[in-house]
């Protein structure tokens, strides 16, 4: 039982921890901050306004033991949702353990590790395909023998269905990048150490509101799993093929509007992943009912907490075998599923496998996404609080000065660029350099395995900027494909009608097409919002100029004066709105550019109505669902900013 948590300082989320695990939480699942998953330190350009804001700041080896101070390592089970740079946190960690006298193996946990999820659908990534399945290779062969009980992936399809995969692309989708996995581990471990290589690959799903259906998506993950290990690798051993799974509860589908509604939605959910015993979850880590919001504060995530533990000690629900074995309609329902999967993974084949497939299967999500975006448009998909059922009366959990969430103080950076510069002047800088030097080597010579070099630099004191720094100087930059451009072209409606006539009328006022740059700055890689702004403004007839995640505040600018452009939408999920904004507005203006600005992202009021007397137009957060009345919002700032008539809305 997990509660996903870290903010701000390693000295603070190790507070939170140690009081979580008082509670009865019985395993940590440690978030980390936008800088740290993606390989900067704190005082770096890009990590300007991300530091601490999704979870905590772990710069080196000194973080980490601060980290996990008076925590037992041999004893816990530590889950890491880390990708990018999981090797240098498992470095990290079990340098940690090293250093104060733990085994490594006693040590039990996983890292997330899923980099080719990363490029379809949360962005944290560092390197290209191809070094990046290196680097999980590496530590798949590190780890079989050297930390035993150590899960050195997790393939993730939580973040796939938030993307908008369908059960069957979530499932496709997964065990496809699994068996890319698994063929580049293969290479790297002797024959006979193979099928303990299958056992120790861990799975993180989603368990969405259609609790039925999710139950029997993991029935029928299971079920294909099996069948690859046996029928693709030869594993016989019953105790390697298990299907072996966490679970977050799905994200996406709470809402910002009747918050309250959430926890309904949270238990349900949960039970798709635990009422049927030979399906059940290994682990589960549930979200706060304010997500939609911000950070949970430290009651909200008690309150995920106290959910699975009524689940599990409150109601018989674990005291009985399958309640779904021999059930006709969960039998018809798996096997529609894997029908459905199996067809979806032959697809995946056909583009060359899951590194290369990344762009067909980018442009599948980004299609599946706009149906559920456009469903819930027309009510066909009902959400009740927000496109049914929407006279509320005030939320009482909102109420108070924080509004329901967490802040992070923004002082937080400007310590933790200090703290980095302080930890750089007392170390020995000689076995730095060594240490950097034996990375770099290694990096660039495939027949060695990266992980001892990346322990030494752990050891030595170097920094997560360091490490990746160095890994990129080998392997390179890498910007992952957008899905905007590959997808077609939405179906007609009365609705996209409309707005298709608006652009036209003020295009033909304009004097050319009227163009949008939609912009992610920071590091946030949570996309899929900015990429349905996208392709809403190209169906609409936009000319729309979209380069995809990780922009600093200068190139959105620069990008703006370049393509001459007549508004710009910023996204941003990871609450540094209120620090890269106003600097985006700031380059704008000393460009020369004036056009509006919108905004989109978990902003709270009070920080939108700052927001707005910093000169931003318009913002939306995620109570704003109808995508066409967004986009008719901007067509209309538009107009009145070059003085013309837009074509009128439709009554």
């Amino acid at each position: 039982m997990r509660t996903y948590a870290g903010h701000s300082t390693a000295r603070e989320s190790n507070a939170l921890y140690r009081k979580n695990l008082e509670k009865g939480q019985t395993g940590l699942s440690i978030a980390f901050d936008l800088p740290t998953q993606t390989g900067y330190d704190p005082d770096h350009e890009l990590a300007r306004g991300e530091v601490g804001k999704v979870g905590v700041s772990i710069a080196h080896k000194g973080d980490m033991h601060t980290l996990l101070d008076g925590i037992p390592l041999g004893e816990m089970n530590t889950s890491m949702t880390i990708n990018a740079t999981a090797a240098w946190l498992l470095a990290l960690y079990l340098t940690v353990a090293e250093e104060n006298g733990v085994d490594r193996g006693a040590l039990q946990g996983t890292t997330q590790n899923d980099i080719i999820k990363e490029f379809l659908s949360r962005g944290t990534y560092a390197f290209p395909p191809g070094p990046s399945l290196r680097l999980i290779a590496d530590m798949i062969a590190f780890t079989v023998d050297e930390v035993p009980k150590w899960n050195p992936i997790n393939i993730c399809s939580y973040h796939l269905q938030e993307a908008g995969a369908t059960p069957a692309q979530e499932i496709a989708y997964a065990l496809s990048t699994a068996i890319a996995v698994l063929d580049a581990a293969r290479e790297r471990v002797p024959e006979e150490t193979f099928p303990r290589v299958f056992g120790r690959i861990s799975f993180f799903v989603n368990a969405g509101i259609r609790f039925v259906e999710e139950h029997a998506k993991l029935r029928a993950m299971g079920q294909l799993w099996e069948e690859i290990g046996r029928a693709r690798y030869g594993v016989t051993d019953e105790r390697f093929l298990r299907f072996r799974y966490g679970v977050q509860v799905n994200s996406l589908g709470l809402t910002e509007a009747q918050p309250e509604n959430n926890v309904i939605r949270i238990v349900l959910e949960a039970l798709a992943v635990t009422m049927g015993r030979d399906a059940r979850a290994r682990a589960l880590q549930l979200p706060a009912w304010n997500e939609a919001l911000g950070l949970p504060r430290p009651w909200d995530q008690q309150w995920s907490l106290r959910i699975q533990q009524i689940l599990a000690f409150e109601t018989d629900l674990l005291e009985y075998p399958d309640i779904f074995e021999g059930s006709v309609v969960m039998d018809g329902l798996v096997s529609e599923i894997v029908d459905a999967a199996r067809a979806e993974m032959a697809t995946v084949e056909e583009h060359g496998g899951a590194v290369d497939a990344v762009n067909y299967m980018k442009t599948q999500l980004v299609e599946s996404h706009r149906a559920r975006v456009a469903a819930i448009e027309r009510g066909d998909l009902k959400v009740v609080g927000q496109n049914v059922f929407t006279s509320t009366e005030p939320s009482p959990l909102r109420e108070g000065s924080d509004g329901g969430i967490l802040t992070v103080d923004p002082a937080v950076e400007e310590q933790q660029k200090d703290a980095v510069t302080e930890w750089r002047s007392s170390r020995d800088q000689s076995a730095v350099d060594a240490a950097l030097s034996q990375l770099s080597e290694a990096a660039r010579d495939d027949s060695i395995n990266i992980m001892p070099a990346t322990l030494a630099c752990s050891a030595a004191g170097a920094t997560t900027g360091e490490w990746a720094g160095a890994l990129r100087e080998v392997f390179g930059e890498y910007r992952a494909p957008t899905g905007v451009a590959d997808a077609a072209m939405a179906p007609d409606d009365e609705a996209l009608s409309e707005l298709r006539d608006r652009v036209e009328t003020v295009s033909e006022g304009l004097g050319r097409r009227l163009k949008i740059l939609v912009g992610k700055p920071g590091l946030d890689g949570h996309s899929n919002g900015a990429e349905q702004i996208a392709v809403r403004a190209r169906d609409a007839g936009m000319d729309v100029v979209y380069e995809g995640i990780r922009l600093t505040p200068a190139r959105i600018a620069q990008a703006a004066v370049q393509e001459g452009v007549h508004v710009v939408g910023l996204s941003i999920l990871s609450g540094s709105h209120l620090e890269l904004i106003p600097s985006v507005l700031a380059e704008l203006r000393d460009a020369g550019v004036d056009v509006p600005v919108v905004v989109g992202g978990i902003i709270p009021e009070a920080d939108a109505e700052k927001l707005r007397e910093a000169g931003v137009a318009r913002v939306y957060t995620p109570k704003d669902f109808e995508i066409s009345r967004i986009m008719g919002d901007i067509v209309d700032l538009v107009a009145d900013r070059n003085g013309l008539a837009a074509a009128p809305a439709a009554a």
